[in-house]
């Protein structure tokens, strides 16, 4: 089992069952489903969801910063682990509708005090907290990885963590996806791996320049 949360279990599993729906629903619309997208629940998967769940387990965040709630899915992961560890998760997302959903499934679960849901543009809630971030997910739309990442990098924590979703899969957001990872590279403090899980997963850890050992 991965959860603590005695309810948690059972909320994964109906996200599961969403998940699976909406897969065969996409299938069934072909091309015509890139117009309603954002219908869909497109998860990180439970091969993903179980390592942010392990990652913050051993690191030990004070503050998880999420940028994407999207319905709530890898949420359920972070919060999970987050009140294993007296960590809070602070999740962003445009949409209220999405968040309603995620917040809904967190009270289920017995881990909506865990996190603290913001709704609007994520750069202008970025702009508003000014850290620190002991780790980061970040699943937004691509093309504000770079900005975003702009706006977080500098309050980063020392050895925080970036998990980055969608680094090689769709493949038509490889272009913002570069951008992002060129000014990732272009940091001397930051240290990344290409995981090929789910639709590619980046793990960055910034170290700390006062560590003798680096």
């Amino acid at each position: 089992m991965i959860f603590a949360a005695p309810a948690a279990q059972a909320v994964f599993a109906r996200y599961e069952a969403r998940a699976d729906a909406d897969r065969e629903h996409m299938r069934e619309l072909g091309p015509a489903g890139m117009a309603v997208r954002d219908e869909f629940l497109l998860p990180v998967g439970k091969d993903v969801g179980t390592l942010l769940h392990a990652l913050v387990l051993a690191r030990k965040p004070a503050r998880i910063l999420e940028l994407g709630t999207s319905y709530g899915y890898s949420t359920l992961f972070l919060a999970d682990a987050a009140a294993q560890v007296g960590a809070q998760v602070i999740s962003m997302d445009l949409a209220h509708y999405k968040q309603d959903y995620a917040r809904a499934q967190l009270a289920q679960a017995g881990l909506a005090e865990v996190v603290d849901l913001r709704c609007g543009d994520a750069l202008a809630l970025l702009a508003q907290d000014q850290g620190p971030w002991d780790f980061v997910l970040l699943d937004i739309w691509k093309e504000l990885y770079l900005p975003c990442f702009e706006a977080f990098y500098p309050v980063l924590s020392d050895e925080a963590l970036i998990v980055s979703d969608n680094m090689i899969e769709p493949e038509f957001d490889r272009p913002s996806v570069r951008l992002y990872r060129e000014a990732v590279k272009a940091r001397p403090d930051l240290q990344t791996v290409l995981l090929p899980m789910g639709s590619g997963i980046e793990l960055t850890a910034r170290w700390s320049a006062g560590n003798p050992k680096l």
